[in-house]
Formats: structure tokens, C-alpha cells, sequence
């Protein structure tokens, strides 16, 4: 499954009906099919959208991105 999305998100163009039948092949239903790939189409959709439109992340996510055990002084000092 996750090459699957990793390959049509990176290069749909590339997509083959031999893509789907080894989803099958794993024993993913057509149903399942069918969710992985709007899924994977969703996100790309709305991760264009935000970008092409300059939208900036919301700073509870920046704060994910923040180093849980800081290396330098700096970092270490509390506010």
C-alpha cells in the first residue's frame, strides 16, 4: 500500500493498472482501493491548495517540529 501512495503522489503519471491489481494481490478489496486512493489524492489536493496559496502552518504544528532534548545553551534556557 505505501508504495502505491508513494508512487501516485511522486509520479502519478506513471500509474498502471498493475499498481491496483497488486493492491489486490495483498488482498486489499476494490472498496479499499478506492479509499487509499482518494486518501492519497486528498492530501495532495489540499497540500497544493495551501502551498499555491502561501498558507502558513498554525503554530501548534511549528511546535511539533521543536527538539525535544536541546542540544545547545540557548535552546536548554527556559523563557
Amino acid at each position: 500500500m505505501l508504495a502505491y501512495t508513494e508512487k501516485l503522489t511522486l509520479r502519478p503519471w506513471e500509474m498502471i493498472e498493475g499498481d491496483v491489481q497488486a493492491l489486490r494481490a495483498a488482498g486489499f478489496s476494490d472498496t479499499a482501493i478506492l479509499d487509499i486512493n482518494q486518501v492519497t489524492g486528498y492530501y495532495a489536493y489540499v497540500n497544493r491548495l495551501a502551498d499555491g496559496l502561501g498558507v502558513e502552518l498554525e503554530a501548534f504544528w511549528a511546535a511539533l517540529d521543536a527538539p525535544a532534548n536541546p542540544t545547545s545553551q540557548d535552546e536548554a534556557q527556559a523563557p
